[in-house]
């Protein structure tokens, strides 16, 4: 997904900067319904982790990108490889464990990576994946370009000790790294504010000197802006920023959680005042950008292109008992 940069002013932007949003949101949503699907059919095993309701956050920032920029994140990651472009097909692939998956159908949902794409994976042990983060903007440091390392995990991960070793350690060395803290307020289970202590985590970079904000996950607009000041921060070689990006996720922790911990109302109020997608929409449609055929155009592509991928994963063949013995190993 390449960076879309609008023609007009600040406050009139482009109509096809907008659709562009609005169908690489749109595709996340479609895909992850489509796995749901497919993990209750059985075709997915092990834990599957929906970004149904955050799509606003990747899409927003991934605008701000550009080739070289790296890409890591937790174990709900599925629309952070779509927003870098990956293939559907091969993103599907993966998740039922099929030989043409992006790790040959050995990694599952958790674990699939894309050089090429510059994405360094989903990661399952919780804030693992911000110490690796600020390695790959240590390698962008090191070779003096201006690459930018976007490290994402959530509000449960920034409680984790491993975090602030890696805050000092950017700091420090004033590394290019964007910390992201994809805020849906409920970790796994427990709501922020019986987890933590200081409500604004964006702040928890102070002691270390970082910068930070708050953004209204809920927009991708806002998102997008708060994410090309922080590129820029980093960029200009003053090292780390922390974006604290309050989203909210609609599915449980993972296809296994029932989320009795909050209401359906709860969930119900936000779907309907707060969705990033209906809320793009509403913009495109109330300002002229587009008529409701072509938004009707758009969802019949993205639901033939995830039918697609849906095709592609179950025709693929599961990996020869060869692969057990295949990339354990890397000589130098």
């Amino acid at each position: 997904m390449a960076a879309r940069k609008s023609t007009r002013g600040k406050n009139a932007p482009d109509p096809q900067e907008l659709l562009g949003y609005y169908r690489d949101m749109l595709l996340i949503r479609r895909f992850e319904e489509k796995a749901g699907q497919l993990y209750g059919m059985g075709l997915i095993g092990g834990f599957c982790h929906l970004y149904i309701g955050q799509e606003a956050v990747v899409v927003g920032l991934q605008a701000n990108c550009k080739d070289g920029d790296q890409v890591i994140t937790t174990y709900r990651d599925h629309g952070h490889m779509l927003a870098c472009g990956m293939d559907p097909k091969g993103v599907m692939a993966e998740l039922t464990g099929r030989a043409g998956g992006y790790s040959k159908g050995k990694g599952g949902s958790m674990h699939m990576f894309s050089k090429e794409k510059e994405f360094y994976g989903g990661h399952g042990i919780v804030g693992a994946n911000v110490p690796l983060g600020a390695g790959l903007a240590f390698t962008n440091k090191y070779r003096g370009n201006d690459h930018v390392s976007m490290t994402y995990f959530g509000d449960g991960a920034s409680n984790q000790g491993q975090v602030y070793e890696t805050f000092n350690m950017a700091a420090l060395w004033k590394l290019p790294v964007i910390f992201v803290i994809e805020n849906n307020q409920y970790a796994m289970g427990t709501a922020q504010k019986r987890s933590t202590s200081t409500p604004a985590l964006y702040t928890r970079g102070e002691a270390f000197g970082i910068p930070g904000e708050e953004v209204d996950g809920m927009d991708v607009l806002k998102v997008k802006a708060a994410g090309a000041k922080a590129m820029a921060h980093c960029r200009a070689g003053k090292g780390p920023y922390i974006l604290e990006v309050k989203t909210y996720r609609y599915r449980g922790h993972s296809m296994s959680d029932p989320a009795k911990y909050r209401t359906r109302e709860e969930v119900s109020k936000m779907r309907e005042e707060r969705d990033p997608i209906d809320g793009l929409r509403k913009q495109i449609l109330d300002g002229g950008h587009a008529d409701e055929d072509a938004i009707k155009e758009i969802d019949k592509e993205i639901r033939a292109v995830v039918n697609d991928a849906a095709a592609f994963a179950q025709e693929s063949p599961e990996p020869d008992v060869s692969e057990l013995y295949t990339d354990i190993l890397a000589e130098a």
